[in-house]
């Protein structure tokens, strides 16, 4: 399964590639409320068909419905990109589905050879973040390395738009709260990989979107190489299985470290890393435990849901307030995660 952008921008290099015309579609900025936040993409074929969104569907419409009566033309004069804003006065909100008034641009850039897509596909495929500048006076674009996550811009005549690689999670351990959080991370649009030498836990794994691997934690992890877009998660409560895994994962860039138990359990498992491991308190900090945010969670699937905000805050770069933190004593501690 891609990442959400570059399924977008494979799609598109395929429609460029059998002859069709294509517009790239980007969120350059927004005022307000918007039901999409910059750097959000769409593509649409000079016959209708789109793929990703930049709204709740009334500008992807109203793009489409001038697409079929106008032409590429009145998109994209001269074959150039061109800049579009939807919602600067209120019926205008109302009518795109743009709530409180919110404001929108939009970068539309006609597809091509000077395009650069097939770089740009391979670099993402790599997993490096690169920064696509746009020249809005000839539609040419070169491509450079990125900082991660950096905003949509318009520097004099060039757009510059940050693309990186998809956000990964590895999990470790394959039982019954792993297949919970796991389908639902995929729908957020992780690339999850499952580790588990235990073959009994495999029994009956039918999740085929997530990767599965039998080898031990702590060399999957390491193989790795975990990034600023990737989560580690522990779940196993065997320290055979999760401690050598988190000191490597504690010891890289991942954005999100996090681990099962309670806070007696966590104790025990600092009190080890720092002492058999030599981790600092630096690293030791950066561990997330017991992993998930206080939501009441009794059942497997509701501290997947637990475990699954969290890394999502952190992912958007969110504190979690001191009473949403796990709090100790309660049922959703003392679940068996198998």
């Amino acid at each position: 399964m891609e990442s959400a952008d570059l399924n977008v921008l494979k799609r598109s290099h395929a429609w460029v590639s059998q002859g069709a015309r294509v517009v790239l579609v980007i969120v350059l900025r927004t005022w307000g409320s918007s039901p999409r936040p910059p750097g959000s993409l769409m593509a649409m074929r000079d016959d209708g068909a789109v793929i990703g969104s930049v709204s709740g569907g009334c500008i992807e419409d109203d793009l489409i419905h001038e697409m079929h009566t106008e032409g590429m033309a009145s998109l994209c004069p001269d074959d150039l990109p061109a800049l579009r804003t939807y919602g600067v006065r209120a019926e205008e909100a109302r009518k795109f589905g743009l709530p409180c008034g919110g404001t929108m641009e939009l970068v539309l850039e006609p597809l091509g050879e000077r395009s650069a897509l097939d770089t740009l596909i391979e670099r993402l495929s790599r997993r490096q973040s690169v920064l696509r500048a746009l020249h809005l006076a000839t539609g040419e674009v070169t491509l450079s390395e990125s900082a991660v996550d950096q905003a949509p811009a318009i520097e004099g005549h060039v757009f510059k738009f940050a693309l990186g690689p998809r956000y990964r999670m590895i999990v470790i351990g394959a039982g019954q709260l792993s297949r919970y959080l796991c389908g639902v991370a995929t729908g957020l649009d992780f690339d999850v990989l499952v580790c588990d030498p235990r073959c009994e836990y495999w029994t009956d794994w039918d999740l085929h979107d997530v990767s599965i691997t039998r080898d031990m934690p702590d060399d999957v992890v390491l193989e790795a190489r975990p990034d600023v877009r990737t989560a580690v998660i522990a779940l196993t409560h065997d320290p055979k299985l999760d401690d050598l895994a988190l000191m490597h994962a504690l010891q890289s860039d991942a954005f999100y470290v996090g681990a099962l138990g309670s806070r007696r359990n966590n104790a025990a498992r600092v009190d080890r890393l720092r002492t058999y491991f030599d981790l600092s308190d630096q690293e030791l900090a950066r561990l997330r435990g017991p992993a998930g945010i206080f939501i009441g969670s009794k059942t497997p699937p509701e501290i997947a849901i637990s475990i699954l905000a969290e890394v999502v805050a952190a992912k958007n770069g969110v504190s979690i307030p001191p009473e949403f933190g796990v709090k100790e004593g309660k049922e959703q501690l003392r679940v068996d995660p198998t």
